[in-house]
């Protein structure tokens, strides 16, 4: 290093070898701070936690505000027309809107409005409150008063229960399912003391009911008896109206007392409602129980619940938009515990007495609890692996222990950093840390590697303070700059906006926050406490010289970390033990065995490779042409080739053995159920809905791999679920593969057929073919939420359809369908367009004509109509907490036939009644069960999915071909007006791949300018850089082998390390993207360390032969090789407790993982490139100048 180099970082080297102890207690204060502030469930003590928010992954959906506006009883046509068409125009010119999305319902609007990324959450609920208050209001029809959803999305439904009666638990009996309550009870105990207890908790934004009936107070009307009486429907609801209300009169003055006056006249009772005076002929009253029945009964619902076939009653927690899931999920059950004792009896007519119990039945506070459980394993394992390697290879205790005790600190301040930069920990974010593990301890391995190096020239700190300064100076700037390319490489992650930038970023945060702490931690603390530990007794070099027996302390100490591991790994399971201590030596061993032989036959082979320099060359030449064939496929690669080559049988083998890799946008994390999402016939009613989902529910809940099934039909009390009420959703949860049974061994619980959770699919979805019901995707609750804010779809993938006439749009999108069934790549039977015409209507068309000879206008036979056969509310009755309903309507009899219909009377301004039929034509037709919508066209989506092995993103474009050759041909025609556009999850990875393209390349040449910096040489510079590509194809080989059916097919202990490291193809997805984006920022680690020493080499000494260049080649090499080694070892042993992890949240750390391990295998090259590059380069220097000469 350089003066100039050396002499920014020179005052903070020199201030932490001086103050020891103060560098000590700032040290301690961060790591406390950390344990503190760490996401994991540590007992502490006495200690106060603040943990980082946790969830189980990151926030992925848009952001969006959902305006909702309620039109009861009106079609989903007039709500479409009259309601959500004129308010989506109206919201499109929101300032920061990039789109809007729409469903028309009946008697409901819902309205998505989606925001771009640069506005602020509560900034856009302000300026959709804003536009909403200033709508001029002859926009909407009268009573029309939208509102604004809740500050959340559909991703903070973490909390889903039921409402149950349980008997009380007495000596001998346990508490058991009793029930002892109806549905109309449960639903009111959920909307009056369930939902009020848990909407207070802090960070709850709603709690919303489902299933059951809600109470209502009925007035069915009796059409003959209003006749005799002379009294109209509009005096019925006029009356009750009048009937129902309180006044206030101030106060009076008494007796020197003020008394409040109240005046009471609500309405407590059926009875109170039976005596209300409808008119009054003579003095002769007609109250409602002459002319009307008075009851108590359920109410028109939209929803409904189900639970293993038996209808329930439930409800829903959503959190706060950015609110901590795991913090208010304690605070919810803590709310329940507090709630259960004071929830209502029953005594059954046995006797038994019962209580109604909050019943969870999704509950993300498992899956969160089983991600992090996966995270912290991982962490703590690969810690273990880490000690485990320095120990042994740097072959001296104190510094071990000295470079060992980085990880847990940088891990710790990771932590501190999370939660200062308000970094939430999940899968995706603990992953980052996870991934860089290995790399944390480089800085450490380097620098006192180099300190011990140092010549023992005396002894005490003096001595140990100047030769960790001089170790310092000599390699402090290379590994700043090694561990700053890392950074740089993540540049891309950083770069990245949408799902992709939501999903990946905190990874990028916290990798980038643990190796900042890595340099800090080896340049600062690292120095300081080498000081201490080198400077008592003797150096650690002489040490080992003359204390012979010290040399067995580290391999012992070693093997007591191996052990400590094996049970903690266990990789062939807990219930063999030493089987799995055994593989763990072997899977650890082994490699490390390697590194071991490679460091002893380091100058023997780097000699061979100085004397055969383009014979060796070629190697690293080859693995990139593999690598980029691996990649692209072999046609993509050599297609250039002639005809004849290419169609060559050899050629054709190959192209069959190397056809490239499938793309999807991210690995599936599995959530450990599934949410059944079919759809019933259009024309189904709630009923008929509900039969169907029981009849899948208790199918589905048959299969033996199956835990609990929950579903439900229609919509939650919530706009966060506009569901109309054909929509079917199912939580299907399965049994974990594994469980301990009372012995602690492991027992399997699925059959022996059933080999991953996709085959447990298989059988849901074909228990779920009822009749009636069409397919779904398979989707997973947290999934199927993300993929609905995203896109709007409930599939991963789909086709939409836009237009303006219904008619067209749905005879486009059957067209449609029936391509993609065609098509390959396309699961079977996954195709399906939405039926948009195909609710039944009756449709009452008044005779003008027909209205003006009566006198009659068409308000008043609307308001018939509408109250008659819909029923209207008229008032509320209140009975404390509770509100319930007052509504009028026909008796079921009187309205249950279209002949019935035309019977209704309809009273006249001459005091007279008309039959409807006399005033209006009724016909039957043909109608949307709900109309969709986006940016103000009207919407159809076909949706589709790929088929096993099949990647999202090649299998749009193979459609997007495919549709749009089918237009060309004439086989699909469009009419004026109609467009259709792919959308999925697939357009995440396609954004993802075009920000690389353009990212990629600026970070990558960062990197180089480092290196420059550093290096000072472009030649040597680029001979560093190499290294990256070496890395990059490295990565692929891996990728590639996994996919091959033969690669690891081999025995371990009886355990198959196919099935170990969970062996299979990998699809190229943004989390491989991400894992190769951490691999260029070290490839290059290696070779910058020997680069530098090969320099410093050189500057001391002077080569005029070939045999001397050689000789200093070799020496640099041989100074810097144990180093290279350590860091390659650390950070490649570290990932494979990471490869064979099977928990939650291991689906997205093992594809990140396998191109790290791949590259870094690869990447050892680099110890024996970038010397033979430096001394070819060296080598030609000197005949150059010779023929000069």
């Amino acid at each position: 290093m350089t003066e100039r180099q050396e002499r920014p970082l020179a005052p903070i080297f020199a201030w932490a070898l001086e103050n020891q102890l103060v560098v000590a207690l700032l040290t301690g204060l961060v790591a406390v701070w950390g344990l503190v502030v760490a996401p994991f469930d540590w007992d502490l003590g006495e200690l106060p936690r603040d943990r980082v928010p946790v969830d189980a992954i990151p926030d992925t959906g848009e952001n969006q505000q959902l305006v909702v506006a309620d039109w009861p009883g009106r079609s989903p046509r007039d709500v479409e027309d009259q309601i959500t068409y004129p308010l989506t125009m109206t919201l499109l010119g929101v300032s920061g809107v990039e789109s809007v999305r729409s469903s028309s319902m009946m008697g409901l609007s819902s309205i998505a409005v989606i925001f771009d990324e640069q506005t602020d959450f509560q900034l856009s609920r302000t300026r959709v409150l804003e536009q909403l208050a200033s709508l001029d209001q002859a926009t909407l029809p009268p009573g029309v008063r939208p509102r604004l959803g809740p500050d959340a999305t559909a991703m903070g439904q973490v909390f889903w229960y039921t409402l149950e009666g349980w008997s009380v638990a007495t000596e001998g009996a346990p508490s058991r399912p009793a029930g002892g309550f109806g549905l109309e009870e449960l639903r009111s105990i959920q909307d009056w003391v369930v939902r009020p207890a848990l909407a207070g908790v802090e960070g709850v934004a709603e709690v919303a009911s489902i299933g059951g009936y809600v109470r209502e107070y009925q007035i069915e009307v009796d059409p003959d008896a209003m006749r005799a009486a002379g009294v109209t429907l509009q005096q019925v609801a006029a009356s009750v109206r009048a009937s129902n209300v309180d006044v206030g009169a101030r106060t009076v003055e008494l007796n020197r007392a003020e008394y409040v006056v109240r005046g009471l006249g609500l309405v407590e009772s059926v009875a109170d409602l039976e005596a209300v005076v409808v008119k009054s002929t003579d003095s002769v009253p007609v109250t409602l129980r002459e002319v009307a029945r008075v009851s108590i009964g359920p109410a028109l619902r939209r929803g409904a619940l189900d639970k293993g076939g038996t209808e329930a009653v439930g409800g829903v927690v959503v959190v706060r938009y950015g609110a901590n899931p795991m913090a208010v999920l304690e605070r919810v059950k803590a709310r329940i515990a507090e709630l259960a004792p004071s929830l209502p009896r029953s005594a059954l007519a046995d006797g038994t007495q019962t209580q109604v119990r909050i019943v969870p039945f999704y509950d993300r506070t498992e899956l969160i609890g089983e991600t992090l459980g996966t995270l912290e394993r991982a962490l703590r394992q690969q810690m273990l692996v880490t000690v485990a390697v320095i120990v042994l290879l740097l072959a001296r205790l104190r510094a071990a222990v000295l470079v060992a005790a980085l990880v847990p600190l940088a891990v710790l301040v990771g932590f501190v950093g999370m939660r200062l930069f308000g970094v939430d920990a999940n899968v995706v974010a603990l992953s980052g840390i996870a991934i860089a593990i290995g790399t944390l301890v480089d800085v450490g391995i380097v620098v006192t590697e180099a300190a011990i190096r140092q010549p023992a020239t005396g002894r005490g700190l003096a001595h140990a303070r100047r030769a960790v300064g001089r170790a310092l100076a000599e390699v402090g700037g290379a590994v700043t700059t090694a561990v700053l390319t890392t950074v740089i490489g993540f540049l891309p992650v950083f770069a990245m906006h949408g799902a992709e930038g939501k999903l990946f970023g905190p990874l990028a945060a916290t990798k980038t926050i643990v190796l900042v702490a890595s340099i800090a931690l080896g340049l600062v603390t690292l120095p300081a406490m080498a000081v201490v530990l080198f400077g008592v007794g003797p150096w650690p070099d002489a040490d080992r010289r003359r204390r012979p027996l010290a040399r067995l302390l580290g391999p012992i100490l070693a093997l007591g970390v191996v052990v400590l591991l094996g049970s903690d790994w266990a990789p062939l399971g807990p219930h063999r033990p030493i089987a799995g201590g055994l593989a763990t030596l072997c899977l650890l061993g082994l490699p490390l065995l390697g590194f071991v032989l490679l460091r002893a036959g380091y100058e023997r082979i780097l000699r061979w490779c100085l004397a055969n320099k383009l014979a060796f060359l070629a190697l690293p030449a080859a693995l990139v042409a593999f690598g980029v064939t691996a990649w692209l496929g072999f046609e993509r690669s050599f297609g250039w080739l002639p005809s004849a080559v290419v169609q060559s049988s050899p050629a054709r083998a190959l192209a069959a053995r190397m056809p490239g890799f499938e793309r999807e946008f991210m690995p599936r994390l599995d959530e450990g159920a599934f949410l059944l999402m079919p759809v019933t016939m259009a024309h189904a009613s709630i009923g008929e809905a509900l039969d169907l989902l029981q009849q899948a529910d208790r199918r589905v809940r048959a299969i033996p791999e199956i835990e609990d099934v929950v579903g439900k039909i229609g919509r939650v009390e919530s706009a966060l679920d506009p569901a109309p009420i054909g929509m079917v959703e199912s939580l299907v949860t399965y049994k974990p593969e594994y469980r301990l049974d009372e012995q602690g061994r492991s027992v399997r619980q699925w059959r022996d057929e059933i080999r991953t959770p996709r085959d447990i699919w298989d059988e849901v979805a074909a228990a779920a073919m009822v009749p009636g019901l069409t397919t779904a995707s398979m989707l997973q609750p947290i999934e199927t939420r993300r993929i609905m804010l995203q896109t709007g779809l409930r599939a991963p993938m789909g086709v939409k359809v836009l237009g303006t006439d219904l008619d067209e749009i749905e005879e486009v999108a059957l067209k449609i369908e029936g391509l993609l069934a065609q098509i390959e790549g396309v699961a079977p039977g996954s195709a399906f367009a939405d039926r948009v015409l195909g609710k039944p209507y009756i449709e009452i068309d008044l005779d003008r004509e027909a209205l003006a000879r009566q006198g009659l206008s068409v308000r008043s036979v609307q308001d018939v109509i509408e109250t008659a056969l819909g029923g209207v509310t008229l008032t509320t009755v209140i009975e404390g907490r509770e509100r319930y309903p007052v509504s009028v309507r026909y008796p079921r009899e009187r309205r249950a036939s279209i002949e019935d219909i035309r019977r209704i009377l309809v009273g006249t301004p001459a005091g007279g009644s008309v039959p409807l039929g006399e005033l209006a034509h009724l016909r039957y037709e043909r109608g949307p069960q709900s109309v969709r919508g986006e940016d103000g066209f009207l919407l159809a989506n076909v949706i589709f999915d790929a088929a096993p092995g099949i990647g999202a993103v090649d299998l749009a474009e193979r459609v997007q071909a495919r549709l749009a050759a089918a237009v060309a041909e004439g086989r699909l025609t469009l009419p004026p007006g109609l467009s259709y556009r792919l959308a999925g999850e697939f357009e995440n990875q396609v954004r993802a791949s075009r920000t690389l393209r353009l990212v990629l390349p600026i970070a990558l040449a960062l990197i180089v300018v480092l290196l420059h910096l550093q290096l000072r040489s472009l030649l040597t510079t680029a001979m560093v850089f190499s290294g990256v590509l070496v890395a990059w194809a490295g990565g692929f080989a891996l990728l590639w082998l996994y996919a091959q059916p033969w690669f690891l097919d081999l025995p371990l202990f009886g355990a198959n390390l196919r099935e170990l490291f969970q062996v299979g193809p990998v699809a190229l997805s943004v989390a491989v993207w991400v894992g190769f984006l951490a691999l260029f920022g070290i490839a290059t680690d290696d070779g910058l360390l020997m680069a530098t020493s090969l320099r410093q080499e050189f500057d001391r000494r002077e080569t005029t032969e070939v045999a001397q260049v050689r000789e200093a080649v070799v020496a640099a090499g041989l100074r810097r090789i144990r180093p290279c080694l350590m860091t390659s070892a650390t950070t490649v042993l570290a990932l494979i407790p990471v490869l064979t992890s099977t928990g939650k949240g291991s689906d997205i750390m093992v594809p990140m993982a396998i191109p790290t391990v791949g590259g870094m295998v690869a990447v050892l090259l680099s110890v024996f490139v970038v010397p033979t590059l430096y001394c070819l380069r060296v080598e030609l220097q000197m005949a150059l100048a010779r023929s000069r000469a």
